[in-house]
């Protein structure tokens, strides 16, 4: 597959190109362009580019209101944000935003958004509060994608955690996982390489181990710990969507298509400011993350994405295929 190297600039102008062509503001195009540009400095081409035509397209059909300007509402240490059946990206943003004053001013904040679409790398929504000191949970369902334990039809999306923490130096603590073994991205960017999945991904439409992607993406992905993994998953499906009044996972439409109503997802990021608990928070994770690293063969979560971070900060590589089918995009 023949690849093209761009700046990450470049990728994120390409990619406001396109989305400003579908009809969507510049104010609103660059988070998710910085979103997805940032997936591909990590290694997670399955939250990158290879997202954008897709979002393009739903723009154009109206699953997506290209032109939803988020709408944010403060309750106490409530944000609620209404992200107008748009992109998830400036919703999260904004939300981001208000968190920040109102976990200073109380100890905590909690953002709820509804309304939205893809969460993307969940990692991202937390990272910038750990840069500032701050401690962040956030969840979000997604499409219908995994069964509950022991049942047969998906009712559940892959439902991503992400947590992150500051240390005395460097770059923050950030933990990313998807409720599914893997998430369901990968099994997309396999269906479109056409190669075949490791056996442990995912189950067909009849229940059974699958190495075919596309009888992986008709059937239901595995959750990560058996019934754990399931029940995490309904946990984030009532803090997100249930609390939020949007979609729960099963009534939500594809985010991989252009077709019907909008996904109507949900998102849930709840701040912390350890100044307001016991003295010393920081001092105290950094005694704890430093007797893991001290361990031969441990590795802290998410220390390889800062890594591939680090070896992609001026480049990044993606097929030629998509570069000029985003460049096309961009001109019509």
């Amino acid at each position: 597959m023949t690849k093209m190297q761009l700046t990450p600039q470049q990728a994120i102008e390409l990619v406001t190109e396109a989305f400003g062509a579908a009809g969507m503001p510049s104010a609103l195009a660059r988070p998710a362009a910085h979103a997805l540009v940032l997936a591909e400095q990590e290694g997670l081409p399955s939250h990158g580019l290879a997202r954008a035509p897709f979002y393009a397209a739903q723009m154009r059909t109206g699953k997506v209101i290209a032109n939803a300007a988020p709408v944010v509402q403060r309750d106490g240490a409530v944000i609620r944000v209404d992200a107008g059946f748009g992109l998830a990206f400036a919703a999260i943003e904004e939300g981001a935003k208000a968190a920040r004053d109102v976990a200073r001013e109380l100890g905590v904040a909690i953002v709820s958004v509804t309304h939205s679409h893809h969460f993307g790398v969940a990692g991202q929504a937390v990272e910038p509060f750990a840069r500032e000191g701050l401690v962040a949970l956030a969840l979000a369902n997604a499409p219908a994608a995994m069964a509950p334990w022991g049942g047969n039809r998906a009712l559940y999306g892959t439902n991503p955690i992400a947590f992150a923490a500051p240390r005395m130096a460097g770059d923050p603590l950030v933990i990313d996982l998807s409720l599914s073994h893997v998430a369901r991205g990968k099994v997309m960017l396999a269906q479109k390489a056409g190669q075949p999945i490791p056996a442990d991904w995912a189950l067909d439409i009849h229940g059974n181990p699958t190495t075919d992607p596309t009888a992986a993406m008709a059937g239901t992905m595995l959750p990560t710990g058996g019934a754990k993994g399931a029940a995490l998953a309904l946990m984030v499906e009532l803090l997100s969507a249930g609390l939020a009044g949007a979609n729960f996972g099963y009534a939500a439409s594809s985010l991989f298509d252009d077709v019907g109503p909008a996904p109507d997802l949900a998102h849930f990021i709840l701040v912390l400011d350890p100044a307001r608990f016991a003295p010393g928070f920081t001092e105290r994770a950094e005694a704890m993350l430093s007797a893991i690293e001290a361990q031969e063969g441990a590795r802290l979560p998410g220390a390889r994405r800062m890594a591939e971070r680090a070896a992609r900060r001026d480049t990044i590589e993606i097929p030629r295929q998509l570069h000029d089918t985003l460049a096309g995009l961009a001109k019509t």
